[in-house]
């Protein structure tokens, strides 16, 4: 029975983080279809769709995401966070929300009860390349003692869990 539960514990963890991809997913889909105004052509939201299909999200949740999108509603808006975590460990975090001095400050708060705070614009960002895709490399990594990088998880754990964040990225090797 023990092992059982164990399992639903796995499939409910899963779920959970399916659930929170997908989230994710439809937020970006529907900026991008915005800005598209629906335009399926539109290399940001073909971008944005294919990131979907290569995380299996059905085809209807896509098609309901555009549609809501283009019947209006709150604009989401991609926003970038700079901050330092323990040990100094440079961090960008990118969010897509609706309100962006209410998810500053939730971002700010969840970064100064975990002992990091949030850096000005520039502070971090020189430190990071950004490719393609959107996504932040290091040009120079931190190296962090296991207390720190110990306090770096749950930094990170938390702001992933947060609705409007999509990514962070850490300096840390």
């Amino acid at each position: 029975m023990g092992s059982t539960h164990k399992k639903l514990g796995k499939i409910a963890d899963n779920n959970e983080k399916k659930s929170k991809i997908f989230s994710n997913l439809v937020k970006l889909i529907q900026m991008e279809a915005k800005k598209a105004g629906g335009n399926l052509s539109s290399p940001g939201l073909r971008a944005a769709i294919e990131k979907a299909r290569k995380e299996n999200m059905p085809s209807d949740n896509i098609e309901r995401a555009i549609k809501k999108a283009s019947e209006g509603g709150a604009a989401l808006e991609p926003v970038m966070f700079e901050a330092y975590g323990p040990g100094g460990v440079a961090m960008i975090i990118t969010a897509l929300t609706d309100n962006n001095n209410r998810t500053s400050q939730e971002i700010k708060h969840i970064l100064s009860k975990n002992g990091a705070s949030l850096g000005g614009p520039g502070s971090v960002a020189w430190n990071f390349t950004k490719n393609t895709e959107g996504v932040w490399t290091p040009n120079m990594t931190t190296r962090a003692s296991e207390e720190d990088l110990e306090k770096l998880s749950i930094i990170v754990e938390t702001l992933e869990a947060h609705d409007d964040v999509q990514d962070v990225y850490t300096s840390v090797e």
